[in-house]
């Protein structure tokens, strides 16, 4: 019965958020039961994209990532696939209407990892940031309005911002992974082989903006979303706070964590303010 595949595909879903991302999967957690398995499907989506374009160094990337890429398509058709991870995804875009213009455009980032190692300007940058990031935030956003267009576009700036600074937080994390392994650099008009104070700082600042209007759209979340999307965002704003006390010159020696008592308090005292109706 397709019904048992489909309770399968969002099963197996779950379990990749889970096995990936214990901090994503955590605030995942927090959202209500009715968007939740949605999250774990788009989670799920995304994440194996990126695994083809980042991980499986032993095998033919560009025809992985294309076959990946023809079956995506075939899923959105045919509305079934028989990659559980797809089968799952597709699910989510048809039940919300999730525009397919965002999935093109996330599958455009992740392309460009095939072939791409340097962001020279600002616009190659910002490209490379909403299809990877703000596009992702678009799609979860989507769920968390339940479809509903005039609240998706009141917020859509909002949520854009948010993805950005998830992404560029991760950039900044995980610079000697990208530089060293993957031989990859995003920040534009940045010398990361001598990374210097006054560099970083802009990076950061540029982050602490996106936040800021991250964080009012959050405000303005339906309430089954708030606290999940609040609480991942206490946890990136922790992360770049420790970022930012890294000496520029270590900054890419290192991959800075939050060590897991440090997540339950934040996540404590986010639930704290989302009872008390502070967020």
């Amino acid at each position: 019965m397709k019904s048992l595949f489909d309770i399968v595909s969002r099963k197996c879903a779950m379990t990749v958020t889970k096995s990936y991302s214990t901090s994503f999967s955590s605030a995942t957690k927090m959202l209500s039961p009715v968007i939740r398995q949605d999250i774990y499907n788009i989670y799920g989506f995304v994440r194996f994209a990126d695994e083809i374009v980042d991980s499986f160094h032993d095998y033919d990337k560009a025809v992985l990532f294309k076959r990946f890429e023809q079956d995506l398509e075939h899923a959105l058709v045919d509305k079934i696939s028989l990659n559980p991870i797809l089968n799952a995804f597709q699910e989510t875009v048809h039940k919300y209407s999730i525009e397919k213009h965002l999935i093109d455009a996330f599958m455009k980032s992740m392309r460009l990892d095939l072939t791409k190692s340097d962001y020279l300007t600002d616009e190659e940058y910002k490209e490379y940031i909403y299809g990877s990031a703000d596009v992702v935030g678009l799609m979860c956003l989507t769920v968390f309005v339940k479809g509903d267009k005039e609240r998706y576009d009141a917020l859509k700036q909002s949520a854009m911002s948010l993805g950005s600074a998830f992404q560029k937080v991760n950039f900044l994390r995980d610079l000697k992974a990208d530089f060293e392994g993957l031989s990859r650099t995003y920040f534009p008009n940045t010398n990361l082989l001598d990374l210097d104070e006054e560099s970083k700082q802009r990076i950061i600042k540029e982050i602490e903006q996106d936040f800021e209007k991250g964080l009012a759209g959050i405000h303005q979340l339906p309430i089954e979303a708030k606290f999940g999307v609040y609480a991942a965002y206490r946890y990136y704003k922790q992360l770049l706070i420790k970022l930012k006390r890294v000496p520029s010159s270590e900054i890419k020696n290192s991959r800075i964590r939050v060590p897991d008592h440090v997540k339950v308090s934040l996540l404590a005292r986010s639930y704290v303010k989302y009872r008390l109706n502070l967020i």
